[in-house]
């Protein structure tokens, strides 16, 4: 794609894959299941004029390497506050995580509360907030059971990646034509490769340790004081009102918005949405960063 480029960087347990694009302050987008990098493929070019916009594929998707285990959330952000702190060099970003790249922003700034500045989560609810039913929605997700279930995901999804994967791109979409034939062939040449099932799997089995971490971490040193940002879809399988209940337990005073007519995957559904909520909202933080950076 015209501007983004396609880097690597070898880490500690992982060798990650991540695309750059823009100049300015540090934005940081995190990807979700089942997808990678490539759902901000829409909203990239909206925030490079603006920002430094770095999107990694996380552990065990996309292009990035699949160790055998490291799927909590914790170990996630480890893995992308190595390649921010250590690699690139960075010490103060912009983060925003949609799907599971939410619950790993989430511990990212638990993790380096100094590296995160500002937060946004999008369509996703934090694991251990203390709400009932859990971040399956008390089983009414499905899949959510599916995929924590041990090797038999694996087992009926073999050679039918894009069949599977397919039926997510329908179903938690609600604007037509966001996800075209192009995009899931794309996001199947890389969850086709050996052992990429199992890995986008493993997020889902780490929720439990995921919520034990969590809970433990708000009782003992309570909730977000950054300033956090939530986006849900308002349609369909869209979390609706319920992320600001979830952001609401986690963090002192969230913004929240929900856009109607959205589905699940609201950055491919909404990207100029999107785009506009989080200049917004990172924009006066990156401000005077960009000044320092041009000086």
């Amino acid at each position: 794609m015209s501007g983004i480029a396609h880097r690597y960087a070898t880490l500690s347990s992982v060798k990650m894959h991540y695309v750059e694009a823009g100049s300015g302050a540090p934005l940081v987008l995190l990807h979700g299941y089942p997808e990678t990098w490539y759902e901000w493929r829409h909203v990239i070019p909206l925030l490079a004029p603006r920002f430094r916009v770095i999107a990694p594929d996380l552990r065990g998707l996309g292009d990035t390497s699949r160790p055998a285990g490291g799927y909590d959330k914790r170990s996630i952000a480890g893995d992308v506050r190595e390649l921010l702190r250590d690699h690139l060099k960075l010490d103060a970003i912009g983060l925003v995580g949609h799907d599971w790249g939410g619950p790993t922003a989430y511990a990212l700034t638990r993790l380096d509360p100094a590296l995160v500045q500002k937060l946004a989560i999008i369509d996703v609810v934090i694991p251990g907030d203390g709400r009932p039913g859990g971040i399956s929605q008390g089983g009414a997700r499905w899949h959510h059971g599916f995929h924590r279930t041990p090797h038999l995901p694996e087992a009926l999804t073999a050679g039918r990646e894009a069949i599977y994967l397919s039926y997510f791109y329908d179903e938690y979409v609600s604007v037509a034509g966001a996800i075209t034939s192009a995009d899931i062939a794309e996001y199947a040449r890389t969850y086709s490769q050996p052992g990429a099932m199992r890995c986008g799997f493993e997020f889902y089995r780490a929720t439990d340790e995921d919520a034990l971490v969590n809970a433990g971490e708000l009782a003992r040193v309570g909730k977000l004081r950054i300033p956090v940002l939530g986006i849900a879809g308002g349609a369909g399988r869209g979390r609706g009102a319920e992320l600001e209940e979830s952001l609401r337990r986690v963090a002192d005073d969230p913004r929240c918005h929900v856009l109607p007519g959205v589905g699940h995957m609201v950055p491919e559904e909404a990207p100029e949405q999107v785009a506009a909520l989080l200049e917004g909202f990172f924009a006066a933080w990156a401000s005077p960063l960009q000044k320092n950076i041009q000086a």
